[in-house]
This record gives C-alpha cells, structure tokens and sequence, in this order.
C-alpha cells in the first residue's frame, strides 16, 4: 500500500471511528522535548505521557533540564536545523509567533474546533495559541508567577504572626528571620530566578499599567523612570535577605529550603506547590502562598503550551492530534494541574476538587483578566522574545551580582541593552 492509498484509508477510517479508536489502530509515535523535570514536574507531565499511551500511541521523552527551558530551547533549535524536528515540543508565548514564521508548526485547527477550544478557553489564551489566525499549540495549564511561599512554623519561631503584604512589611520579616538564624528569603541565582524577583517588583511598585508600558512595550519613559530606581533599589534590598551560597542554585532546590524550615520565604510562580505537593504537604496548613507583596489583584501569568511541528508519517501525526485532543480533556486537566501547582486552562472545571492556593490562583486570574491587569511574565517568555528576554536578564543579574550597582543607572541600562536586543 503505497503512502496515498494509506493516507486515503486514515481519512476513511477517521469517518466511521472516534479518534480513540483510530489511535489505538494506527499506534503512531509523539515525541515530546519538554523541561519538565522536577520532583513534582516530572509526576505531572507522566500523567499525560500515561493518557496518551492508554490511547494506543507510543510517547517518547524528551526531557531536557535547566535553565527554565533554555537548555531545551537549545536542543529544539540543533533539533530543526538537521532536519529532525520532534513531533512536539513545550514552546511558550512570542516564542510560538517565531516558530509559526518559520512554517514549521502544524495547524490544529480540526482538533480545536471538534473540541470547542474557543468556547473553553479565554481570549487571552487563544490568542497565545494561535499564528496568523490557526491553532499551533495546546495550552495545559496557567501558572501564577507573582506568589510568594511562606512556611508558617518558621513565621511563628521568628515572632511574625501575619503574612506581608507591603513591602515594608516583607523587609521586616525578612529582620525578623534573619536574627531568628533563618535564610528569610529562599532563592536561587539563576538569571531567570532573579528576572523572577525583578519583575514581580515592578508589578508592585509599578502596576499593572507600569508593569506592561515596560515588558510589553519596552516604553523608554517607563524603563528610565524613578519608579524603576524605586524597582532597583528594593531589589537590592531583598537581595540582602538571600544567602550567599545561592549562585546557580536550582529553583526546587530553593524551595526545599522553605520546605524543611532553613527558610522562611520565596518569591517564585505556582509551580513551586508541585514541590510542597510531592512532600506531602498542605496548602493552608504546611505553607501558605500570597500574593508577591504590593501585587494584590494583579497577576502575571505562564501559560505551558504543547506546539507541534510539521510530520509526514499519518500515524505520528494521529499520535500529535490525540496528544492535543487529551491535554484539554477534563481528567488530563485535574490530575496535570493538581501534581503541577498550576490551574487549569479550562475556565469550566470544578474547583473545589484543588486545594485553596489553585482556588485563589483561578479567582484571581478571572478578576484580573475582567479589570485589565492581568499581563504576560517576561522572566518566563510570555511578555517578549528570548533575545530582549536574556538581555533584560543579564542587566539584572549583572545588577544583583555588584554589591556597589548603582539604582539611579540601571534604567538606562536596560532600556539600551533591551533595544541592542530588538
């Protein structure tokens, strides 16, 4: 049978059976280049590898660790440029317009449309998904980027019996940790993890508002403000609340910390509950997550999202639809999500069945998209390339680095290294 006559039976074959069905006869092959490799990660992401399998397809893991992504961005590109791309591929905001250029991505527009993802989703995730009008990519979750983590025990030895929700309020608990003999302020000095920390900064002091004219537009007037001083300035604060064994310290890692008691705090997105989660801990009791201080009733968001490159094989093309088709479906997003730390793209699900954190995190998202501040993260490639992205990520790890960096500077700087960059 040569390709034609097998492509004509597929389609025949796809009229008269679900695709479950057609999946289970044709056994084709995703593979799936992804980062998702920690603890708590790597059991979520095994729930979509399983559910896929159960299908009759055949999942073969790419996982690639490190640097939130850039390392697999890095094995993607050598990846494509041999000719050898994966099926598929985690591939997040503008990032998805580049590769769609390219005419590398594979329209999933028949499975969007068999499975309403116009009326499931909200405009501001379609609108990530698609090039040029066309699905290219599935969503699987929203993460909240601007959370901090709190572990209550350590609050109470250190005398601090309420969560901060100034600035002010978090430097004196950081006061309050550090003469108690913890590490007030867990981190990790990775250029993203401090990009974290940066931009949750100036959604606080900037605004929703402030926060895009810099991000989204790179607006030269914002980036030289004051305020941005103001941005700098703390910044430099918090860091004086880090421990100096932090460089190159992995995220998980950093979160381990708050979870065994050696820390009070974190400033990291919602992922970091998967690691709570994989401990066996309790949202509510065993920690506490809140709103980055200074940002209540904003949210920056991360959307993870699935892209899927252009295939000949019929099989493996069935196997990228299927892949699809499930990261949207009601028992993928439950599982994926609770293990992930993340809520569900799906604005239709059942919350109760998540803890409190993912209740607020949805009820946040919901309010912030409906009062215009709800805006794309820049430190995890919502906001902007990863070419104006690593720029605004060596000024500002440049900047934590130098213990003498001047505030007043750094505004400029980063307004010329962000226009080097475009």
């Amino acid at each position: 049978m040569n390709a034609i006559t097998r492509f004509a039976t597929v389609v025949s074959l796809a009229s008269l059976f679900p695709l479950s069905a057609l999946a289970a006869a044709s056994k084709g092959t995703v593979e799936v280049v992804h980062w998702w490799t920690s603890g708590g990660e790597a059991a979520a992401v095994k729930v979509l590898k399983d559910l896929v399998e159960k299908d009759g397809f055949t999942w073969k893991d790419g996982a690639v660790a490190g640097g939130a992504g850039s390392a697999a961005m890095t094995v993607l590109k050598t990846r494509v440029v041999s000719g050898n791309p994966p099926g598929a591929a985690q591939i997040k905001g503008p990032d998805l317009q580049e590769w769609g250029a390219l005419d590398l991505l594979s329209s999933l527009d028949e499975v969007a449309e068999a499975n309403d993802w116009d009326g499931l989703l909200s405009k501001t995730v379609t609108d990530t998904m698609q090039y040029d009008g066309h699905y290219v990519a599935v969503p699987v979750n929203i993460h909240r980027v601007n959370w901090l983590w709190i572990n209550p025990k350590v609050f109470e030895k250190a005398g601090i019996d309420k969560a901060p929700t100034t600035l002010e309020e978090l430097y004196a608990a950081g006061d309050k940790l550090k003469a108690a003999g913890f590490v007030p302020l867990a981190h990790g000095g990775q250029p993203w993890q401090d990009s974290t920390v940066f931009e949750a900064l100036v959604l606080g002091i900037m605004g929703a508002d402030g926060y895009h004219k810099a991000f989204v537009e790179n607006d030269e007037a914002t980036l030289t403000s004051p305020q941005m001083t103001e941005v700098f300035t703390a910044l430099k604060k918090l860091a004086s609340y880090m421990d100096d064994n932090r460089a190159g310290r992995d995220w998980n890692l950093a979160t381990a910390q708050v979870i065994d008691g050696k820390a009070g705090m974190q400033i990291m997105g919602d992922w970091a509950k998967s690691e709570w989660t994989a401990a066996g801990k309790v949202a509510g009791e065993d920690y506490q997550c809140v709103p980055m201080p200074g940002t209540a009733g904003s949210y920056t968001y991360n959307i993870d999202s699935i892209a899927m490159f252009k295939l000949k094989d019929e099989g493996d093309i069935a196997a990228q639809h299927a892949l699809a088709r499930i990261a949207l479906e009601p028992e993928f997003q439950y599982v994926f999500n609770q293990n992930k730390g993340s809520i569900p793209v799906r604005a239709d699900l059942d919350m109760s069945k998540f803890d409190s954190c993912a209740q607020a995190s949805m009820k946040d998202f919901k309010e912030a998209d409906q009062n215009g501040k709800l805006e794309p993260s820049m430190a995890h490639s919502m906001a902007t390339n990863l070419a104006v992205q690593g720029a605004i990520f060596d000024v500002v790890t440049n900047f934590m680095s130098e213990k003498n960096a001047d505030p007043s500077k750094v505004g400029a700087q980063l307004y010329a290294a962000i226009k080097s960059a475009q």
